[in-house]
């Protein structure tokens, strides 16, 4: 998922209680995951659901690529089921602009709210009246404060977590033939998304690669201070084989600070799908992948555990949808199988 679209959210000690080193994804309340491809509504429960004529809004936190695919996964299932979709909404990473989307579209009487909650305590208020009217909730990534599943909420639904950060390390892993010394930018926030994808990373190459080793670590918040800490890192560590960086949106300072050192040689893996950092994978620069999320699937997941909700069957409370590792080899086909849509084309030209 884009974590340059993410705020800050839940506290680590749902995580830190399930173990840092545990080897799965967990949820923000240490629930087990159950894979999206676990989640669908079977072909003869479809009628029913048509018969029904309800209703679904979805109510995002912002716009983007990632969320465009989101939608569209989303929209496809419920087209599929025959669920009109009423609303559409980007709040912009406002909680209050967030709180007015949602009033406007309880006046349209959806049955089914898919939305990334900004705020837990605060989105904890926004949704109290569609809780209510026992609307079905489904959520990305994010939980309000105190909300109960089966109770409040239908699901919370994100990426495989740790997946995502594992697939990071392998790929640097293969890049570096194994061996060498590794910088570890990680996400300096309180956030279980980050963290479990940035731990997912370190662990990976604390336990499958002994002849790898972790000599610089630094966290980030601010995406705009990731040339200065790569700077920072290079110059204490001039030989540095490899460089994990928490996100793209970083992972770009990262690369302008290895260019202006002319550092050809230390290789980067990051998350989330950026053109820019693509651009340099395909043309043989010192991205090495990227990993993403499919975010396709996110959204057809949780447009499907909605419509389970409704027609009264058990959903699981926590749901995650898999990884994709893209290299300059397979670029088009990771973009496509993560945002169903083409890769940018100036990095399919690239790759020429």
């Amino acid at each position: 998922m884009s974590i340059v679209n993410l705020l800050r959210a839940a506290s680590l000690s749902a995580l830190l209680a399930a173990g840092a080193a545990h080897a799965q994804t967990v949820g923000p309340q240490g629930e087990t995951a159950t894979p999206s491809g676990e989640i669908s509504v079977p072909d003869d429960r479809v009628d029913a659901l048509k018969n029904g004529k309800h209703r679904a809004a979805l109510l995002w936190h912002d716009q983007s690529d990632f969320v465009n695919a989101v939608t569209a996964g989303a929209s496809d299932e419920f087209a599929r089921l025959g669920i009109e979709v009423v609303a559409t909404t980007s709040a912009g990473f406002d909680a209050a602009k967030q709180r007015s989307d949602i009033e406007t579209a309880m006046v349209k009487s959806p049955d089914i709210i898919l939305s990334l909650p900004l705020d837990p305590v605060t989105s904890a208020a926004a949704f109290e009246e569609a809780k209510e009217k026992g609307v079905k909730l489904v959520f990305l990534s994010n939980l309000p404060k105190d909300y109960v599943h089966g109770t409040d909420y239908a699901a919370v639904v994100t990426d495989d977590l740790f997946q995502m950060g594992k697939q990071a390390a392998d790929a640097l892993a293969k890049a570096m033939d194994s061996k060498g010394t590794v910088g570890w930018i990680y996400h300096d926030a309180d956030y279980y998304v980050t963290n479990q994808r940035d731990n997912a990373f370190k662990t990976t190459i604390e336990n499958d690669y002994p002849d790898m080793k972790i000599v610089a670590e630094q966290g980030i918040s601010d995406p705009a201070r990731a040339e200065e800490i790569a700077n920072a890192m290079l110059l204490k560590n001039p030989d540095l084989g490899g460089v994990f960086v928490t996100w793209a949106g970083p992972a770009e300072g990262v690369l302008a600070a290895l260019r202006a050192n002319d550092n050809k040689t230390t290789k980067i893996v990051t998350l989330d799908l950026s053109e820019p950092v693509a651009l340099d994978m395909v043309r043989g620069g010192n991205v090495t992948a990227i990993v993403a999320d499919e975010a396709y699937e996110l959204g057809r997941a949780m447009a499907a555990t909605g419509a389970l909700a409704i027609l009264g069957e058990e959903t699981p409370a926590f749901i995650v949808a898999p990884a994709v590792t893209a290299t300059a080899d397979n670029v088009g086909e990771a973009w496509q199988q993560s945002l169903h849509v083409d890769a940018p084309k100036s990095v399919m030209q690239a790759g020429k």
